[in-house]
Formats: C-alpha cells, sequence, structure tokens
C-alpha cells in the first residue's frame, strides 16, 4: 500500500485504533479525515489535532452515512482510502433471552452493517481514484472469545465479505486490504483478561501495521493474531477452549 500523500477516510476515528492510525497517516503526509458518533468528542480531538478533519457521522444510520458521502464527494473529490474501522463489542451471556430483540442486534448493525453500506456509498469514487479500501475486522475472526460471541461472529462475517469484496474488485484498480488487529489495550478492552490474551498498545499495533503494509500484505495479522490463525489450522479445539477458559468469568449471569 502507498502510505504518503492519500487522502484518507477513516469511521471511529475519534479515539481507539482509529484515532492512532489516524495521526500515523497524518504523520505520513496524508490529509486524513476521522468520524464518530459524538460531536463534543470530535471537537475535543480537532482542538488536540487541528491537522486533522473531523465529521460526526453515525456509521448505523444509513441516513447519516448518505449524508456523509455526499459531503465527502463535494469537500474531498481525491479521496483514494477508506478505512472502515467503527466498531462496538458487549458482552453476552447468549443463554437467556434478550428484553430488547433490536438491541440484541447493534453490533451487527455497527460492525457489519456500517461496513457494508459504507463500502457501498464509496465504492464509486474508489474506483474512480484507483484506491484503497481497508477493513478493520480482528484476529477473532479465526478463533471466538464467547464473552463476545456476536461481536466475534461479526468479524468473522467482514473477513468473507472482504474476500468477496477483494474477489469482485480484483479488475478495477481498488486495492482491497484486511487489518486483523489482536487484543488491543483500549477503552473497548479494559475488562479482558490478560490469562490467553495478549493485549497490545495501539502504538505498537500502528508500528506493526505500518510495517506490513510497506510490505504490501493485504491480509495484515499483527502480534498474537498470526498466532490465532496458525492455532485455528493446527490446534482448534486447544485454542477455543483456552480462550473459553479466559472469557467464562466476564459471561453476564443474565
Amino acid at each position: 500500500m502507498k502510505l504518503t500523500n492519500r487522502t484518507i477516510l477513516i469511521t471511529g476515528g475519534s479515539a481507539g485504533i482509529g484515532l492512532a492510525f489516524a495521526l500515523k497517516f497524518l504523520e505520513l503526509g496524508n490529509r486524513v479525515i476521522v468520524t464518530g458518533r459524538r460531536q463534543a468528542v470530535l471537537d475535543d480531538v480537532k482542538a488536540k489535532h487541528p491537522a486533522l478533519h473531523t465529521v460526526q457521522s453515525d456509521v448505523a444510520d444509513p441516513a447519516q452515512i448518505s449524508t456523509l458521502a455526499q459531503t465527502i464527494k463535494r469537500d474531498f473529490p481525491e479521496l483514494d482510502v477508506l478505512v472502515n474501522n467503527a466498531g462496538i463489542s458487549r458482552y453476552k451471556n447468549l443463554t437467556v433471552p434478550a428484553f430488547d430483540l433490536a438491541d440484541l442486534m447493534t453490533e451487527v448493525n455497527v460492525n457489519v452493517g456500517g461496513v457494508i453500506r459504507m463500502t457501498s456509498a464509496f465504492i464509486d469514487l474508489l474506483k474512480v481514484n484507483k484506491g484503497t479500501l481497508i477493513n478493520v475486522s480482528s484476529a477473532l475472526a479465526y478463533v471466538p472469545l464467547p464473552c463476545l460471541p456476536i461481536y466475534c461472529a461479526t468479524k468473522a462475517a467482514i473477513h468473507s465479505y472482504t474476500q468477496s469484496l477483494r474477489f469482485q474488485l480484483e479488475d478495477t484498480g481498488v486495492e482491497v486490504i484486511e487489518l486483523m488487529p489482536p487484543a488491543v489495550r483500549t477503552e473497548m478492552t479494559a475488562d479482558l483478561p490478560d490469562e490467553g490474551l495478549t493485549l497490545i498498545t495501539t502504538d505498537k499495533l500502528v508500528a506493526l501495521s505500518i510495517a506490513s503494509l510497506k510490505r504490501g500484505a493485504i491480509e495484515v495479522r499483527p502480534g498474537q493474531s498470526a498466532q490465532l490463525a496458525l492455532l485455528r489450522r493446527v490446534a482448534p479445539d486447544f485454542i477455543n477452549r483456552q480462550l473459553w477458559k479466559a472469557a467464562r468469568p466476564l459471561v453476564p449471569l443474565g
């Protein structure tokens, strides 16, 4: 992947992994736009990092995605990188009925629906500009952490969806990359146990990922992600049981 002189849009870029990549891309000499759901958080990010462009948008809302696409195509017609990063995770107990069936689908609407809608909304611009599409899934697409069952399922879905995208776009000049982070120390993972998982910092994740992108990787598996991918193939029962042992205390009682 070419890492300089690009115009890059990152969803969920106001904190965590998204913001870490945004600042690195900015440092490398790119124009970077980040989106987030909360305007107050974006205002704070803008105050701390004036070179970033910020736009309020919620990937779970199709109308907001349509508005975002119109804004970006008008103000940044040279956009040639889309990073589908926005995502949420929730601890779930699947053995008890959910009281709110609509809320039960929130992770699917954000993590899967957001990626699919954003990709569709920007695919024409990416094709015109021979751009790059980066979907952020997870090492948990390979092996689930059972306390986060729906989250892991959404990341497995994005892994499959990205492979199909890569085939369908192979003659268009659009580069399709999947970034599969391991457990990263952010607010989202504050409760995860160290047993069975090795949490890395966002700085470490970015450094490892940028190195892989420089080498031309299209499936980026930094840190423990590569190990989980290997264990999924050679010892699936072992790694699944180890992750269940680590996750079990975090399953809600119901």
